[in-house]
C-alpha cells in the first residue's frame, strides 16, 4: 500500500484551509454563461494604471529574457527617501502578503503565540498555523479593533501582534490616539506589524503615524502595498518598512528575484504619479459614502468605511451573494471571515456602482 502524502505532510498543515480569493470574472462567465461581469469582490482600485505605467512597461518588455534585479535598487532608494528612511529600511515582496509570511517565518518558533484581530486579514492564522505558532484571536468591537484587549492577550509567549489598519474586512480605523495608548502597553521584545494596505483612503489627522514608532526605535514593521492605491493587483508587489536588522533577517529568507521586473518598473513610475493616487482616492471617497447612503435607503446598515470597500449587512446574505452572481455581479460573501450574514462590497466605478444597485434591489424583491 502507497504512503499516503498527508502522513508525509507537517501536521500542522492537516487541517489548514487554504486561502479562498474572490470569485474571477472567467470564473463566473465560465460557469454560467454570461458576458459583461463585473467584479466588486477583492478590494482592487477601480481605476486601471495610469498612462505612465503603461508606457514604461511598454518600454520594459524587451529586457524579460534578463532576471529582474535581485534587490530592487531603484524602487528601494525611491520608497527610502519617500518615508524618510534608509535604504536599509525598505523590503520588497510578492505583494505585501509574502512579507506577512516571511515574518512569522523569521519570527516565531513552533508554540509561541500571535496576537491578531477577528475578523481580520484571513492570512493572520494560516501562517501562524502554518509555521506552528499558537493564534490568539481578539474578536473586534463594534466592527473595530478592541486595542485594550489586544494588549491584555499579550503574554510572555507573544512574539507578534498583527494590526490591520484600517481593517480588512470592515474598513474601520484606529485612530493615533488608540495606537498611542496601545503601544505603551506593548512589552519591548513584541512585534508590532502594521498592515496598511488601504491606508491611502484613510488618510486624517486622527490616523495613526505608524512610521513615527519605527523612528523611536520601537520592534515595528509597516507593511504596504501597490495592490491599492496604485492599481497595481496584477502584478503582485508590496513593501515593509523596518530596523534594517529586521529587514537583514527577512532577506535571508526571502526568495531571489520575489518582484519581478515589470512590477519593479510600474512600481516606480507610480511613485512618480500623484495624480494617479489623488484622483483614486477622489473617487473611492465619493463613491464610497455614495454607496452607504444608498444601502441605508435599501434599509441595509453598512458598517462606517475608510478604506475601499464597504461591509453591509444583509437579510439572507448568501442568497443575496447568488442572486447577484447570475446577474453578473461579484462581491464578497463573509462567511470565512465569520460574518455570514454580511457582504463586502468593493467600492467600483460609478457605472460599476449602479449596475451593483439596481442588482442588489432586485436581489433583494424591492425593484423600483
Amino acid at each position: 500500500m502507497a504512503t499516503p502524502w498527508e502522513s508525509l505532510a507537517n501536521p500542522q498543515l492537516l487541517d489548514l484551509a487554504p486561502y479562498q480569493p474572490g470569485k474571477p470574472v472567467e470564473e463566473l462567465e465560465r460557469e454560467l454563461g454570461i458576458r459583461g461581469a463585473i467584479k466588486l469582490a477583492s478590494n482592487e482600485n477601480p481605476l486601471p494604471p495610469s498612462p505612465r505605467v503603461l508606457d514604461v512597461l511598454q518600454a520594459a518588455l524587451h529586457t524579460l529574457n534578463r532576471y529582474p534585479d535581485g534587490s530592487g535598487y531603484y524602487l528601494r532608494q525611491a520608497l527610502a527617501k519617500r518615508h524618510g528612511v534608509p535604504p536599509e529600511a525598505v523590503i520588497l515582496g510578492n505583494g505585501s502578503n509574502e512579507l506577512l509570511d516571511l515574518l512569522a517565518r523569521a519570527f516565531v518558533r513552533p508554540g509561541e503565540e500571535v496576537v491578531f484581530p477577528h475578523p481580520s486579514f484571513v492570512v493572520y492564522p494560516l501562517i501562524v498555523q502554518a509555521v506552528g505558532g499558537t493564534r490568539v484571536a481578539v474578536p473586534l468591537w463594534d466592527h473595530r479593533l478592541d486595542l485594550s484587549a489586544m494588549a491584555r492577550a499579550i503574554t510572555p509567549r507573544t512574539k507578534l501582534v498583527f494590526l490591520a489598519n484600517p481593517n480588512n474586512p470592515t474598513g474601520t480605523i484606529v485612530t493615533a490616539g488608540e495606537v498611542e495608548a496601545f503601544m505603551a502597553e506593548v512589552p519591548e521584545r513584541v512585534i508590532v506589524v502594521f498592515d496598511e494596505a488601504y491606508v491611502d483612503f484613510a488618510q486624517g489627522p486622527d490616523f495613526p503615524d505608524s512610521l513615527g514608532h519605527l523612528r523611536q526605535g520601537r520592534k515595528v514593521v509597516v507593511l504596504r502595498t501597490f495592490s491599492k492605491i496604485a492599481s497595481l493587483a496584477g502584478l503582485r508587489v508590496g513593501y515593509g518598512l523596518a530596523d534594517p536588522d529586521c529587514v537583514g533577517l527577512l532577506h535571508r529568507l526571502r526568495q531571489p528575484f520575489n518582484v519581478n521586473s515589470l512590477a519593479q518598473v510600474a512600481a516606480l513610475a507610480t511613485l512618480e504619479d500623484e495624480e494617479h493616487a489623488r484622483r483614486a482616492v477622489e473617487l473611492v471617497i465619493r463613491e464610497r459614502e455614495a454607496l452607504c447612503r444608498a444601502f441605508a435607503a435599501l434599509g441595509l446598515h453598512p458598517v462606517p468605511s475608510r478604506a475601499n470597500f464597504v461591509l453591509v449587512e444583509v437579510p439572507d446574505a448568501p442568497a443575496v451573494y447568488e442572486r447577484l452572481l447570475r446577474q453578473g455581479i461579484i462581491v464578497r460573501p463573509m462567511a470565512a471571515f465569520g460574518l455570514g450574514g454580511a457582504l463586502r462590497i468593493t467600492v467600483g466605478t460609478p457605472e460599476e456602482n449602479a449596475r451593483l444597485l439596481a442588482g442588489l434591489r432586485q436581489a433583494l424583491g424591492r425593484e423600483a
